[in-house]
């Protein structure tokens, strides 16, 4: 089966709130004590996969999940076991024959001897069925905490699982409970949650975009679903580590990208199911988003030049601090909440009526060739006045540039692969060495900015303009090259 679950993590405040407003009449509470398993190399963490035994108010039952998308929806087998009067043993083949178990075995390989027990969970879950807009959603409350050897780790969460009924109505219900109560959407796995506290750390690495799914026979709506659930999957885990504080810079860096990516995807394949205000919304929160990635790129790479050359050491503690809020500050809050949910919906949605004529397939790369056209012609006239733009156009051109490079890379299953490779080799010096332009102009901008208050700051600010200058040249030349290849 495939279980479809949003879950969402609690502020501290709200607590004893949420609990009240689940705890109806009709909910229940049950006791779950359950242990995860995993080879010692953690074959089932990198595939994607948990496997545990959980008693649930004295009943044993053995569950298999496997990655779905987004986070959101997952492959699920669990059978009820009899256990007797003891514990029962783990088997993983009482998941043989069935989807999930095909996953397991796929990562286990030779070896499905090697399992072990790697962390625990002690869950106090208060649950209910609700009946909303066509649906059975079951609502949990989750409290308690997660075990690996002597590490804990407190767990308070609010899922909402649909058990059928319309997909749309599990996402106006949770979007509903989430604003009511100041909740943030975690993708995050109670297992992926465990295998961390195992490890000793606090967030997996930074998630890198990964190919969409597009095959040939898609109509333009799947399509654009398809380019949609491929950039969230990028975006959604790395939001959910900086809204917990455990992301870093990278993080944050790679969810900006996830969200550049976004904003190329929903151009790509019209379809009248796309709302022309998750554009704008998309560009909101990148925007949002963009003050702390600037501080972070000019402490990682720029500092230390600085202090290289000679700039006072000190000059690290007089960068002027950002007014803005960080970025897990931002995304606990509930502005951009309604657009994520509502993108999540329409990538996991279906089209009214599949598709799959030879026409629709010859429309669908028609229109990603036409796109790839267009934007090769655009980059190549803006990239002939490089030497005569401003700051600010050479931004736009930077900007032009990564929108071809993104687009390639969502469309690049319908075409030739090599060639579109060939083609994005020559596009990255360009991009880089626009993106050093870049980060020198922020930076001169906010040394200008401190200088007024702090004179240490004007060696900064003599030090960037000059390397801006040289800058120019190099990047200049790094296009020439690029536009070669376009």
């Amino acid at each position: 089966m495939t279980e479809i679950e949003l879950k969402f993590q609690i502020p501290a405040q709200r607590h004893a709130a949420v609990l009240r407003a689940a705890a109806t009449a009709s909910a229940a509470t049950s006791r779950l004590q359950a242990q995860y398993f995993d080879t010692p190399d953690r074959r089932l963490a990198r595939a994607g996969v948990a496997l545990r035994l959980r008693q649930e108010d004295g009943v044993w039952v053995q569950t298999l999940k496997g990655r779905g998308d987004n986070g959101i929806r997952r492959i699920e087998h669990e059978l009820r076991l009899d256990a007797g009067t003891g514990s029962p043993v783990l088997d993983p083949a009482r998941h043989a024959g069935t989807e999930a178990g095909e996953l397991l075995s796929a990562a286990l390989g030779d070896k499905p001897g090697a399992l072990r027990a790697i962390f625990a969970t002690d869950v106090m879950r208060t649950h209910r069925l609700i009946r909303s807009g066509g649906a059975v959603i079951e609502l949990a409350f989750d409290v308690g905490r997660l075990i690996a050897g002597d590490a804990r780790q407190p767990l308070c969460e609010l899922e909402f699982e649909l058990k059928s009924g319309p997909l749309a109505a599990l996402f106006a219900l949770a979007e509903r409970w989430a604003l009511r109560h100041g909740l943030w959407l975690d993708v995050r796995s109670k297992a992926e949650r465990g295998e961390l506290l195992a490890r000793g750390e606090s967030a997996n690495p930074p998630r890198r975009a990964m190919p969409p799914a597009l095959t040939g026979t898609m109509s333009a709506g799947a399509a654009s679903r398809a380019l949609v659930a491929a950039c969230l999957e990028q975006v959604l885990p790395n939001l959910s580590a900086l809204a917990a504080d455990t992301g870093n810079a990278d993080h944050l860096h790679q969810a900006r990208i996830g969200l550049r990516r976004l904003r190329t995807a929903l151009t790509l394949f019209g379809t009248d199911a796309l709302d022309p205000a998750w554009d704008a919304g998309v560009a909101a929160l990148f925007s949002q988003m963009g003050s702390q990635r600037d501080q972070d790129a000019l402490r990682a790479g720029l500092l230390p030049e600085l202090i290289a050359a000679g700039a006072p050491p000190e000059l690290t503690l007089i960068t002027a601090p950002t007014a803005a809020p960080s970025a897990g500050e931002l995304l606990r809050g509930t502005a951009h909440l309604p657009l994520l949910l509502q993108l999540l919906s329409f990538a996991l949605g279906r089209d009214a009526a599949a598709a799959a004529a030879a026409d629709t397939t010859i429309a669908v790369k028609r229109s990603a060739a036409t796109a790839l056209a267009a934007l090769r012609r655009k980059l190549q006239k803006a990239a002939r006045r490089f030497d005569s733009m401003d700051d600010t156009e050479r931004h736009q051109l930077r900007k032009r540039l990564k929108r071809l490079r993104y687009t390639i890379e969502l469309v690049s299953p319908l075409f030739d692969g090599k060639k579109l490779r060939r083609e994005l080799t020559a596009l990255r010096p360009a991009q880089d060495a626009l993106g050093r332009y870049h980060d020198l102009c922020v930076a001169e901008a906010l040394f200008r900015n401190q200088a007024a208050a702090d004179p240490r700051a004007w060696f900064a600010v003599g030090w960037l303009t000059a390397s801006r200058n040289a800058q120019v040249a190099v990047t200049g030349l790094a296009l020439k090259r690029a536009m070669k290849a376009v």
